[in-house]
């Protein structure tokens, strides 16, 4: 087992998710294929409330982040214990690798943890630019051109996928986590933010689940092309719904969208939520808690 160097952290900042990211840190650490773990944002600059999220940036040898960000559901869920597969994770900047977030229950409460995966050949240059806390520095492997190519090219075509119904679905749920911190934060600018994304990928998932062939590009020719059938003009009227609510929503406006994405799911592409009746429910219930 490597050693993690968690000493600077503690003495500067001993926030309550010290432990959650010392579990997760070792974890990740014990692949061969990690070479860094870095902590950023409010962790590593000492200004986390119990709010904040867990955000790590993980080094993996560059032949092998294909495998690593493909088994991180698994390893997330099976050694973690996260309540949902990874959002592809459309907020952070790109880095030249593939953010994911992650929920995962400890001690009571609901975490977010953001992974930002990033092939180690770009490491130095992304801690020339990015303020982050160095818990492990393992000198990576020699990456031939060829593995380099082939790492940038995954991440590229990673982000490029077309999201499924069930990607969509876990979107909202991780959106609405982020919501309610934002509304007990007062963030007001980021909550409106936050909530248009939702209601955008609201938009997104009626039209994959109803349109996956559609033409048109964002929220043109919606009603030309999903009004056509009874389930089509009801996802309308549920996308309508969500977009006349207020700009900037209450922690009660959250909760109402959540179950009427999931009302919208169980109607138009109900095979999302194969395998995550459990997950939610609980996810229903730590909601509750936040």
């Amino acid at each position: 087992m490597p050693t993690l160097h968690l000493a600077e952290l503690t003495f500067a900042n001993r926030p309550s998710q010290l432990p959650l990211l010392s579990r997760l840190a070792d974890i990740l650490a014990t692949s061969p294929s990690v070479t860094h773990l870095m902590v950023r944002g409010s962790l590593a600059h000492g200004t986390a409330d119990r709010l904040s999220d867990v955000d790590f940036v993980v080094g993996v040898q560059d032949a092998d982040l294909p495998s690593f960000v493909e088994a991180l559901d698994d390893l997330m869920s099976i050694e973690a214990g996260a309540l949902l597969p990874g959002w592809r994770d459309t907020i952070v900047a790109d880095l030249g690798g593939v953010g994911m977030v992650f929920l995962v229950p400890d001690e009571g409460h609901l975490h977010q943890i953001d992974l930002y995966l990033a092939p180690a050949s770009r490491i130095p240059r992304l801690r020339a630019t990015v303020a982050t806390a160095l818990l492990l520095d393992r000198e990576p492997a020699i990456a031939p051109a060829e593995g380099t190519v082939a790492a940038e090219r995954f991440a590229a075509e990673f982000l490029a996928r077309p999201r499924t119904c069930s990607e969509l679905l876990i979107e909202h749920l991780v959106l609405a986590v982020l919501l309610h911190k934002r509304i007990k934060r007062g963030q007001r600018f980021v909550a409106y933010s936050e909530w248009h994304r939702l209601h955008t990928a609201t938009k997104d998932l009626i039209k994959t689940a109803l349109a996956p062939s559609s033409r048109f590009w964002g929220w043109y020719q919606l009603r030309e092309e999903i009004a056509v059938t009874p389930i089509g003009r009801v996802c309308l009227g549920d996308l309508e719904a969500a977009i006349s609510g207020p700009a900037v929503p209450l922690a009660a406006d959250v909760d109402a969208a959540v179950e009427r994405t999931l009302a919208l799911v169980e109607r138009a592409c109900p095979e999302a939520l194969s395998g995550l009746e459990s997950p939610i429910a609980a996810y229903r219930t730590y909601l509750e808690l936040m």
